[in-house]
């Protein structure tokens, strides 16, 4: 009980931002907060959180220690739902929000199936490129690929999401192909727009080390559609994720370049604001995701050789 006391008090201050307002949100003294995060970290060995006198920030370890926690507390919450449940129908409106393209290629196709097994259930879909406000704007639930930002939402992770630089045969048989990441300066690249996503740049793995780089670019958009169309037609190099053009390197249509720098996977997560009290439709919406993500087969079945 003390270890579940002190992971969710560490989850709390990081969701408030002070130790003082998670106190008050439990309706307990500062100091006993503080006594459970101390008591977290010596438990550890590591240093999770760096406490100044006006804020608290999340150290590395503290980071990814975040994440896990958030899941834990989710699937317990998950598991208590499911017993005092019973035989209680998933019902309501259920509001989902997915990036435009990864959403119609896997999220949308997959909406049909979960309406049949929940008849009570209504659906919206938004598609958007934009990070919607899922609290302000009313959203059960975001679909969301690549690096989270720290917020005090609540995330799941869903499946892996590799990134992979590709071009057309004919781009490179006219221009040739780059050996090494550096080379992509002397490369036209198909760039997201900075108000889209990808601020940090292209990521590679060099020297055993993350990388992340900006080429250089006369073309770019915020809608990453259009890149992958513009990388098709022989335009450029684009930086994109497996599941957009896995298709297209089996079928020839695109080569796939720079495999050996492929940096590690990011996520494919299901977003949410709270884990306590989750609405049943919402929590058989996440674990649907998770089976059918999770089955290898689904991925085999979408990018058919």
């Amino acid at each position: 009980m003390a270890r579940l006391k002190q992971i969710e008090s560490f989850v709390a201050v990081v969701a408030k931002g002070s130790l003082t307002a998670a106190a008050t949100a439990e309706g307990v003294a500062p100091a006993v907060i503080g006594r459970r995060i101390d008591a977290l970290e010596e438990r550890l060995g590591v240093k999770l959180l760096l406490r100044t006198t006006r804020r608290i920030s999340l150290t590395n370890e503290g980071s990814a220690f975040h994440e896990d926690c958030q899941r834990l507390l989710a699937e317990l919450a998950n598991a208590e739902a499911s017993v005092s449940a019973g035989g209680v129908k998933a019902s309501g409106h259920l509001r989902i929000t997915a990036p435009a393209g990864f959403g119609r290629r896997h999220v949308a196709p997959l909406v049909p199936g979960f309406l049949s097994r929940h008849p009570d259930v209504s659906f919206s879909l938004n598609l958007s490129d934009r990070i919607v406000d899922i609290v302000n704007e009313g959203v059960d639930c975001a679909v969301r690929v690549g690096d989270l930002p720290d917020s005090s939402l609540v995330s799941v992770r869903l499946a892996e999401n590799r990134r992979r630089c590709v071009a057309s045969p004919a781009y490179l048989k006219r221009v040739g192909t780059p050996r090494h990441p550096s080379e992509l300066n002397r490369h036209e690249c198909l760039t997201l727009s900075s108000d889209a996503s990808q601020t940090r740049g292209w990521a590679f793995s060099i020297d055993g080390t993350v990388t992340h780089l900006r080429p250089s670019s006369r073309l770019d958009c915020s809608d990453g559609q259009v890149l992958h169309d513009w990388c098709v037609a022989g335009m450029g190099i684009a930086w994109r994720s497996t599941w957009e053009v896995e298709e297209d390197v089996l079928a020839g249509t695109l080569v796939s370049l720079l495999d050996e720098f492929s940096a590690p996977p990011n996520g494919i997560y299901a977003v949410f604001a709270h884990a306590k009290h989750m609405p049943l439709r919402v929590r058989v919406w996440i674990d649907f995701l998770k089976q059918c993500y999770g089955d290898p087969a689904y991925w085999r079945a979408t990018n058919p050789s």
